[in-house]
């Protein structure tokens, strides 16, 4: 019988509320919406590697590396997510969801173009969308995948964590034979935990998709092309058993994750530590559209700024600054062609747009060390008169905090370029708001960031005081 605990993989005796591997794991839902994934796929995935890993022998130092390398496989998914919604003329999510359940052969890639591409155009644009993509396939492939990749290594070396798991991440999309991309990396040039990576995401795509018998085909069928076959031979030999389809699809998955991340490795996150998690998330949901590079990093900073300024004590700063950085996280659950729409949105694309800032709520959730900010991010779009949403929710129950945000978010998406606009000139857009306070904003809040902005106090950075920005 499969055994889905093993006494090599003993609980940590420590608090883990404050685990670093728990407060990553909850962030890789964010992951899973902008991938298209049924949530917990990083979670899923991260637990069939971890088993595979023991299976074959690997030591605790490195079964430490590949459980990062391994929820955290999509670091870099958002910052493609934009060129697939405009290349592919359809929506990014439904697209990526439905790009990992094609054939490995080239033939499988091209029926996909034919049925999936253009969606979103009209039928007499849809063949210039088709033929693009299939005349030009090598490099939009390639450069889409480099892009994903690069990014992902990046941000996981930003959130302090080695070369080795940088270069599992980098190497995700690379095949046993040399037929990934974007290297063409080939057999044990390839990084063991990115072989097992590519394993464990196309076993539970598959596993979601159709079940255990599904995944088990597929990883045969890949055996010696994508997929190490060593590996291969390995894993179908561990899921023989029904019980490890059982295991997997258990609502209790995600506990029976951290039963088996090696107890001598937890990792405690300190408040500094924190602090980069949300500049490296906020650099995740930043990248989801190309107009919205460093907004989540201002509006943090500015948060801050104005936190301070209405008395709030370093604490309670430092925790504004976080939420302001992550109150978009939901944002990594919308299309592409919704975010980068340059007309306006129609009602259906309103009310889909509108769902993130609930997803945020959701997300920020699953952080246990960041409960306490999920409601404040999440509300960031509630009016003071009620109309806002998600819960339509008026002055008597919006936050100090949240009115914070909500002034920081406006202004900063005012004076940036949108889809639909220009940048505003700073004149411009403190008389938009000034005609919004009392009801959408705060009073108070406004009157804090015009004197922010007027004098360039707060003791952090604020990119918005940079003469370059005005």
């Amino acid at each position: 019988m499969f055994q889905y605990r093993s006494a090599s993989f003993a609980a940590g005796t420590q608090d883990a509320s404050l685990a670093l591997g728990e407060v990553l794991a909850s962030f890789s839902y964010a992951l899973d919406l902008t991938e298209g994934q049924p949530a917990g796929h990083s979670v899923r995935a991260t637990w069939i590697a971890m088993h595979l890993g023991q299976f074959i022998g690997m030591t605790d130092d490195d079964l430490h590396l590949l459980f990062y390398a391994v929820l955290l496989k999509d670091l870099g998914c958002s910052s493609n997510a934009a060129r697939v919604a405009a290349l592919f003329a359809g929506n990014d999510r439904n697209l990526k969801h439905d790009f990992k359940l094609i054939g490995p052969n080239p033939e499988h890639f091209g029926a996909f173009v034919m049925t999936k591409a253009g969606q979103d155009v009209g039928e007499g644009e849809r063949p210039a969308v088709v033929e693009n993509i299939l005349a030009n396939a090598g490099a939009i492939m390639t450069d889409l995948i480099d892009t994903r990749c690069t990014r992902g290594a990046d941000i996981a070396r930003q959130l302090r964590f080695s070369e080795d798991v940088a270069d599992a991440v980098a190497n995700l999309d690379e095949h046993w034979d040399g037929s990934g991309l974007p290297l063409g990396v080939a057999g044990d040039a390839i990084p063991l935990c990115a072989r097992i990576a590519l394993l464990a995401q196309v076993v539970d795509v598959f596993f979601m998709a159709a079940g255990g018998l599904a995944a088990r085909k597929e990883v045969a069928r890949r055996r010696g092309s994508w997929l190490d076959p060593q590996l291969a031979d390995a894993f179908l030999a561990l899921s023989g058993s029904p019980e490890f389809w059982r295991a997997l699809s258990a609502s209790t998955i995600r506990a029976q994750l951290f039963d088996l991340e090696p107890a001598q490795f937890r990792v405690e996150v300190d408040e500094d530590y924190l602090d980069d998690i949300a500049t490296a998330f906020g650099q995740v949901i930043d990248a989801k559209s190309p107009f919205t590079g460093g907004h989540s990093n201002r509006v943090g900073h500015l948060a801050g700024a104005i936190g301070a300024r209405l008395g709030l004590d370093a604490a309670q700063c430092r925790t504004l600054c976080r939420s302001a950085m992550l109150h978009d996280v939901g944002k990594l659950g919308v299309s592409s062609r919704i975010l980068e729409k340059p007309g306006k949105l129609d009602n259906e694309e309103w009310t889909a747009m509108q769902v993130h800032a609930a997803l945020t709520t959701d997300i920020l959730s699953r952080v246990g060390v960041m409960r306490d900010m999920a409601m404040i991010a999440g509300a960031h779009h509630e009016r003071l008169d009620g109309r806002g949403y998600p819960l339509g929710l008026d002055a008597r129950m919006i936050a100090l905090e949240t009115r914070i945000i909500s002034v920081a978010d406006f202004f900063d998406a005012l004076t940036a370029d949108r889809p639909y606009r220009a940048a505003m000139s700073l004149d411009a857009a403190m008389d938009v708001m000034q005609k919004e306070t009392g009801t959408a904003i705060d009073p108070a809040c406004f009157a804090a960031l015009c004197h922010v902005v007027e004098r360039g106090e707060g003791g952090l950075p604020l990119p918005a005081m940079d003469r370059a920005f005005f």
